[in-house]
């Protein structure tokens, strides 16, 4: 290479009077005549040949990056790409993740040599432009796994198959059509079965229809519960990807509560805890770092910490996409109320059985002691009677018997409920809620307590610094300047170094990007657009030897930091204002003085904190101190740098959504971590509280003066409180705990990894789409997208819905079922015949067979007029709104015209004879009787405790109390 540096090559190539060459040259002229010439003609071919080449593995494209070299003056030449093969054996590197080879790594030159193989710069990522990710995602795989295929339409078909009601019915309408055909030949003997045969074929298409749809829906919900939008660092920038557009080389900024998206290598980051349980089982947390233990695996949880990680392996090659490639989601999961209706038709099908048995004995029995005539003569005369005569009276008599079980069974019911959980969910989810638990679909309904967060949920968390106190003197914008540029100094490393958020500034030299939680963006915002801060120049005068991440139970952040220029180490913490000034005893002024914080001093910063909390800001306090421990941060002695206050206003349409919750008999409890007075403020601002409330002390507590209650104290109070601020996760889940105790039904919302406890002990777990991690997400039963309390009131009401439609329906259903099984009963043990059956002849002046037209024409038409009165369960007006309901109507006009096709057409094939006009209008104003009845019936007062919960838990089907007013329109 020293030979190199004595010629230059072109001179050489170029010179062709240049007389005798010694050896060392004529071989440099050859090696650069050479490269000029491949490089020559493979341009030629690129201009000449353009369509016969694939992009994907032109010349430029094998190189994974341009390496930019720098000449001797600074300035950069770009060298010939790289043709990239990886330094490293990918299988080799999977085989190392899945052991926790420590020595292979370290033999691979540490994590650093592994980045290095990957062509991944640590500080700047990789490149984010499509051709570089693709090429990526071929040599290495996509961040995905094979699934099992989705189960088919025939899968349910046959499922459907599998359901007693389905066989029993089955069953009966092949002994319908055998003695059908037996007694009446098979011209016209197929009719009643043949029937039942459709009824049955129908309820199996349409169920297996909805089944494959529910399936289908579900798979869709799953890809987007899936689709987890990860963080990462692309061309000096960081931005959120999804999941699947992970690619080996990323690099992956991981916080508390994320999933870790792929395998890969720590390769920056302070305190970092794993759980994975998802993986080994096994329930302890391993530290994570990169001497002893640098390896993250797909699927685990970040319970600690925050890190950066390089990812190594991707989708199939990792054991989580293995082990996920072989489970199929199962959506064919029972809600509690579809086992309890199952439930409920098997013990009415039972109960049909029961009485088909009874009625055949009780049929024979007064057929073989004569006790039965047809036309004025005796039906059995013993051995008189042809032997086939009684056969055919046997087999009517059984027929009969079937017919009993055949109304007697409710096979709508299970149906009904399915529609109507499918139907729910696909409008959730075009309400902002992704349902991930069948069963909440109703348990929403069933809803007396919601337990919200505040932040994000009743306001916007958009945050934005609109107050500055240091010490006792207000700051206002425009008189930053006076501030010490020492203090501003220490406010610069309070701001930009305790912090998981970050700066990016662009090279056009516009407003910067700032990243991490609202809180964050908010005071990294201000500290950079008001008071000056570089993040950069920041970061590089300073050395960060530990760091403390944000807890909920302590409300603070610390980070230990050595400057570069001094070598002196200080400690720096931000959190809670209240919390941080308890560990001050002196503060700063703007002047760069230090102060006693004295008895009066720190009353007139408390009264301070109180006035921004009073008018609904998030105070947030710093405080500093000069060290000299490096083990650990200090948490005394602190000196007081400056308090913040962070707007957060309220969403839109919060307070409608409190007060239309309060109008259904839902409770509405805020529990936050905010202090008293922001939580008060913010309460008011939402409803939750009223300023007429006489008991407003008791309704507003803080967390730790909920746990110190005795278990009766908290009890007796737990119902009356309303707010519960500075709380921690463990008092939330205290609350849902007592609240369950008490018999209501509690829905919590969360977005933190703590939170996860509390949403799986509520009865519906709410975590937020936005905000919530990874963790908080699986732990809940139903995501709300957009993070809006408004759209927890819109589950609550698609709940009711549900509810409410299950009970119209099942009396609807009932009351055909019931009343037509108690009245075959008694007509058929009685005397052999139906209620009008006995003088229907007489009474109409009729034949019999306009008679047996007229009882079934009536039946139809009651139930017609029945459908009008389960339109509402209570209301005494079921008439109101019919001109909106467009279905309904479609519905009714559908049911009448088939049913004078089936009076007036069909006379074989229903046994009818046509009516004329009089006779139709007598079943019209029998039927129509059902209305008044209706009508006075709901005079009858109805307790509010429904009587089977006097044999069971309170907390069990039906609310039905408080369910009118959050129906659906």
């Amino acid at each position: 290479m020293r030979d190199l540096q004595k010629y230059d090559c072109s001179a050489l190539l170029l010179n062709l009077t240049t007389p005798s060459l010694n050896k060392a040259q004529r071989r440099w002229r050859f090696a650069y005549a050479a490269i000029y010439s491949v490089r020559a003609m493979l341009s030629l071919i690129k201009e000449t040949v353009p369509a016969r080449i694939d992009p994907k593995i032109s010349d430029d494209s094998l190189s994974l990056s341009y390496t930019p070299l720098e000449s001797t003056d600074g300035a950069k030449i770009n060298s010939m790409p790289l043709s990239y093969v990886p330094d490293i054996d990918q299988e080799r590197l999977v085989e190392i993740m899945k052991g926790k080879d420590l020595a292979g790594i370290q033999a691979l030159g540490g994590v650093a040599g592994v980045a290095t193989s990957l062509r991944t710069n640590a500080t700047k990522g990789i490149h984010g432009n499509e051709q570089e990710i693709s090429r990526r995602r071929d040599l290495f795989g996509s961040n995905t796994y094979h699934k099992p295929p989705p189960k088919g339409l025939l899968f349910f078909v046959y499922e459907a198959f599998k359901d007693l009601t389905i066989l029993i019915l089955l069953v009966c309408a092949t002994l319908a059509l055998g003695f059908g055909i037996k007694e009446h030949g098979i011209k016209e003997g197929w009719y009643e079965g043949g029937s039942i045969f459709v009824a049955v074929f129908l309820v199996i298409v349409v169920s297996a229809l909805s089944n494959f749809r529910q399936e289908r829906q579900f798979d869709k919900l799953s890809k987007i519960s899936n689709n987890i939008k990860v963080e990462v660092l692309r061309d000096s920038r960081r931005q959120h990807i999804s999941i699947f557009d992970v690619v080996v080389g990323d690099v992956v900024f991981l916080k508390i509560g994320d999933q870790i998206p792929a395998d890969g290598l720590f390769l920056d980051g302070h305190s970092l805890q794993v759980d994975e349980s998802s993986m080994t089982g096994e329930s302890d947390h391993l530290e994570v770092d990169l001497k002893d233990n640098p390896f993250l695996f797909s699927g685990t949880k970040i319970v600690d910490g925050f890190a950066q990680m390089l990812v190594v392996s991707v989708g199939m090659s990792t054991t989580w996409g293995q082990t996920m490639s072989s489970i199929n989601q199962d959506s064919s999961e029972r809600t509690p109320l579809q086992v309890r209706l199952d439930t409920l038709t098997s013990t009415i099908g039972k109960v049909g059985l029961t009485v088909a048995a009874l009625v055949l004995v009780v049929l024979l029995v007064r057929y073989f002691t004569g006790n039965t005539e047809k036309e004025g003569k005796r039906e059995y005369n013993g051995s008189k009677t042809p032997i086939d005569t009684v056969v055919n009276s046997v087999v009517r008599i059984v027929a009969a018997a079937v017919t009993i079980v055949v109304v007697a069974i409710p096979e709508g019911l299970p149906l009904a409920v399915t529609l109507t959980l499918a139907y729910s969910m696909k409008r959730m989810m075009s309400d902002q809620a992704m349902v991930r638990k069948l069963s909440a679909c109703e348990t929403m309904g069933s809803a007396t307590v919601i337990c919200t967060d505040k932040t994000g949920t009743l306001t916007l968390n958009e945050m934005k610094v609109t107050k500055f106190w240091l010490g006792q003197e207000s700051i206002h914008e425009d008189s930053t300047k006076m501030i010490s540029s020492d203090v501003l100094d220490l406010l610069y490393q309070g701001t930009g170094l305790n912090t998981t958020g970050s700066v990016c500034v662009s090279d056009s030299g516009s407003t910067p990007e700032f990243s991490g939680s609202p809180t964050e963006k908010a005071l990294l915002s201000w500290t950079v657009l008001n008071l000056g801060m570089d993040m950069e120049s920041v970061k590089q005068k300073h050395d960060v030897l530990r760091v403390e991440t944000f807890n909920s139970a302590k409300k603070r952040s610390g980070v230990l930091v050595r400057r570069k220029s001094d070598d002196t180490v200080h400690v720096h913490w931000k959190g809670a204002a209240e919390m941080v000034l308890a560990m001050c005893s002196h503060y700063y002024t703007s002047t760069g003085s230090v102060d006693v914080l004295d008895s009066t001093a720190k009353n007139r910063i408390e009264a301070i904190i109180q006035g921004m909390a009073a008018s609904s800001l998030r105070c947030i306090a710093f405080a500093h101190k000069v060290s000299s421990n490096v083990s650990g941060l200090e948490e005394d002695g602190l000196n007081l740098m400056g308090i913040v206050g962070l707007k957060d206003p309220c969403r839109p349409g919060v307070s409608k959504a409190v007060e239309t919750c309060k109008l259904a008999g839902v409770t509405i409890k805020m529990i936050t971590g905010d202090n008293v007075f922001t939580a008060k403020a913010i309460a008011f601002e939402c409803g939750i509280l009223d300023h007429n409330d006489e008991d407003e002390e008791e309704a507003v507590v803080e967390g730790v003066q909920f746990r110190n209650y005795t278990d009766e104290e908290r009890m007796q109070k737990v119902e009356k409180i309303r707010v519960m601020a500075r709380s921690s996760p463990s008092d939330k889940l205290l609350m849902v705990k007592c609240l369950r105790l008490k018999g209501h039904v509690v829905a919590v919302t969360g977005d933190g990894t703590n939170d996860a406890p509390a949403l799986k002990e509520a009865d519906i777990g709410l975590s937020m789409g936005i905000q919530g991690t990874e963790v908080a997400k699986e732990s809940s039963d139903i995501v709300i997208l957009d993070d809006n309390f408004t759209s927890v009131a819109t589950v609550l009401k698609w709940g009711r819905c549900v509810y409410n439609n299950i009970q119209k329906f099942i009396q609807f259903q009932l009351t055909v079922n019931v009343a037509a099984l108690v009245i075959n009963f008694i007509a058929a043990v009685s005397a052999g015949e139906l209620i009008l059956q006995f003088k229907g002849m007489s009474i109409f002046n009729v034949p019999k067979e306009v008679k047996n037209t007229l009882i079934f024409n009536t039946f139809v038409l009651c139930q017609v007029f029945n459908e009008f009165n389960a339109r509402e369960m209570e209301k005494k007006n079921v008439f109101k709104g019919l001109h909106r309901n467009r279905l309904f109507i479609g519905i009714i006009a559908i049911t009448i015209v088939l049913q004078v096709i089936m009076v007036e057409f069909l006379k074989k094939f229903a046994d009818t004879v046509r009516l004329n006009g009089w006779q139709w209008g007598t079943c019209i104003a029998i039927a129509s009787l059902s209305w008044p009845i209706g009508f006075f019936t709901k005079f009858i007062p109805v307790s509010e405790t429904p009587f089977l919960s006097y044999f069971k838990n309170p907390r069990s089907l039906f609310k039905s109390s408080r369910s009118s007013s959050l129906k659906k329109p």
